[in-house]
């Protein structure tokens, strides 16, 4: 049983605390179909969340089978599933693959048997396995409804709570959402409540609870509405509510609470004891069944469904990335592309970068004149060689920290809310902050390693090729993870992506690898650049004469290649914490 006891939600409006749930009390039977009705705005989503624990009560407390879920902790995944009213699958899976991966993150199955059982049962009970093997892209509305509810059917929870799964259907699909949330309600004492705007189809919900300014204005038989409301219709519910305020509303209620109760425990076979709502005697738990053995208890609770461990989920989460990503013809257009093209663009400068620099002979000329057009010339080359080499390498940086940027911005914001009800559901953030590490880690290796070989294949590096190559690594594993970070911290992906665009189009300018900044102004900025250190670390590893044709165009001091490599691994470390944070932090409503 569901209870509500004098629950509050409360936020702040201009420095006055408002009641978005105000003082909300009501009991919900096991096995029970409640609707919770209002007009738009009325705060039905948000008493939903708060009794889903997505919004932390600020006043009361809720209980759930006679425990105090205010003081002893949120319902455990498997007990409770939340259908929210957008879509928690992605397009590029099939019907079959969206609800095993929901089972694989949710459920720790035997064996491959007790998963396809699983698989198979929600299938049938949702009405889905004549199209289990259709796209999710393809689906109709009321379809993707239904995947929605099998999607949180596979841990069989005891409370389903259901936002809005019915708007924008057409009549004939509302009614079978309907339907079908009736029948679940009917199964092993499964309560259901759901929120809608709609007022049709009363009759198969056993009661409904109609909100109004954050206020519960009604709970009772649907029979009773229209006598409740002195209207002749359901429809005129609506523009009634209107004439009072929720408060008034809540407090009219108050009064005839108990009577409308009494009425809808004669509907269902309750009975009432002290205002509250109570099972049948036959459901209701025998003193014999509570003085039970600790071996029996122990034995029913052993049945209770286990998370898979974080390694399962990781596993099923980077399996499923990859098998979005490969679907996904766009960006594997865009991945190849890139990858193809970038390092062509940088062997334009491979020619001038592999001619010789002249030398000053160690035997002074003893025409003065031959002396200077010989320092002139070396100067000259250095010029050439120089800015040809620098121009390069800051280029290879530059498009790897492009790749990175391209990686990594919308990785998290693009799937916030699927992430974040997944999370809710059981999921990890430190599964899915490590697949999307491995995946990301992938991509960086093959953009990195291709493009040194390829650069190398047309110029041959005279220092050390290992070290170019780690530093060349090392930049897109950095812009990789600042863009994790932002995508994970951004509110929407058309931000992440707008920031992360901001971030590699100042890498240039702030490297000073073209125009020597400020001396104040470098020391500022140059702890977070990316593209200084991975240039300066490469120009390092090219040592001789090529380290000091490129001092010669540049006023910018070169770092030691290993405060690079440890200027850019901090960069890397900070980027995963600050998304790490992201992911762990609530951000239901973004």
């Amino acid at each position: 049983m569901l209870e509500l006891k004098e629950v509050c939600f409360t936020i702040q409006k201009d420095g006055d605390p408002v009641n978005l749930v105000n003082h909300a009390s009501f009991d919900v039977p096991r096995g029970h179909f409640m609707a919770i009705v209002g007009p738009s705005g009325c705060g039905k989503t948000t008493l939903l969340k708060t009794i889903a624990g997505l919004n932390p009560e600020s006043g009361g407390s809720l209980w759930w089978e006679g425990r105090n879920l205010s003081e002893e902790g949120d319902l455990e995944p498997w007990e409770i599933g939340y259908v929210p009213q957008f879509s928690i699958a992605y397009d590029e899976l099939t019907v079959d693959e969206a609800i095993e991966t929901a089972t694989r993150l949710r459920v720790k199955c035997r064996n491959t048997e007790e998963l396809d059982q699983r698989i198979d049962r929600v299938l049938e009970e949702t009405g889905l396995a004549p199209i289990a093997d259709r796209h999710i892209g393809v689906l109709s509305g009321g379809q993707k409804r239904r995947l929605g509810l099998a999607m949180e059917l596979v841990s069989d929870p005891k409370l389903l709570l259901c936002d809005e799964v019915t708007s924008g259907l057409d009549p004939r699909s509302e009614r079978e959402i309907v339907h079908l949330l009736h029948d679940l309600s009917r199964n092993d004492g499964r309560t259901v409540i759901l929120v809608t705007h709609s007022l049709a189809h009363l009759e198969l919900y056993d009661s409904i609870l109609v909100n109004h300014e954050g206020s519960v204005a009604f709970h009772g038989p649907p029979s009773q509405l229209t006598h409740y409301f002195s209207v002749d219709d359901s429809e005129e519910v609506y523009p009634t509510l209107a004439k009072q305020s929720g408060t008034e509303w809540q407090e009219s209620w108050a009064k005839h609470r108990e009577a409308y109760y009494r009425k809808l425990a004669h509907t269902r076979d309750l009975h009432i004891e002290a205002g509250v709502i109570k099972l049948p005697a036959s459901e209701e738990p025998t003193s014999e069944e509570e003085e039970q053995p600790a071996k029996k208890k122990k034995k029913s609770n052993a049945t209770h469904l286990r998370l898979p461990s974080t390694f399962s989920q990781f596993g099923t989460l980077l399996t499923r990335r990859w098998k979005i990503f490969f679907r996904d013809r766009t960006q594997v257009l865009l991945q190849v592309a890139i990858l193809l093209c970038f390092p062509i663009l940088v062997t334009f400068f491979a020619e001038r970068g592999k001619e010789p620099i002249k030398r000053l002979s160690d035997i002074p000329e003893e025409n003065i004149v031959l002396e200077l057009q010989s320092r002139v010339e070396v100067r000259e080359d250095q010029i050439r060689v120089g800015s040809a080499v620098s121009g390069m390498i800051m280029f290879e940086v530059i498009l790897l920290a492009l790749m990175g940027s391209n990686n990594a911005a919308r990785e998290v914001a693009g799937e916030r809310k699927i992430m974040e009800k997944e999370k809710f559901g059981g999921v990890r953030p430190v599964s899915y902050l490590l697949s999307k590490l491995a995946f990301l880690t992938c991509l960086i290796l093959a953009q990195s390693l291709w493009m040194a070989m390829f650069v190398e294949f047309f110029w041959q590096f005279s220092g050390s090729f290992t070290s170019h190559v780690a530093f060349l690594i090392l930049v897109n594993a950095s812009v990789t993870a600042i863009c994790l970070a932002i995508s994970s911290v951004m509110k929407t992906p058309e931000q992440s992506s707008l920031l992360s665009i901001y971030l590699v189009g100042f890498q240039l300018p702030l490297s000073g690898a073209v125009l020597a900044l400020p001396e104040f102004f470098e020391t500022l900025t140059q702890p977070f650049v990316s593209a200084y250190w991975a240039w300066s670390g490469s120009i390092e590893a090219l040592g001789g004469n090529i380290h000091t044709a490129v001092d010669v165009i540049t006023e910018t001091e070169l770092s030691p290649g290993n405060v690079c490599f440890f200027a850019l691994c901090a960069q890397i470390m900070v980027g995963i914490t600050i998304a790490w944070m992201g992911m762990v932090r609530h951000q239901w409503d973004n």
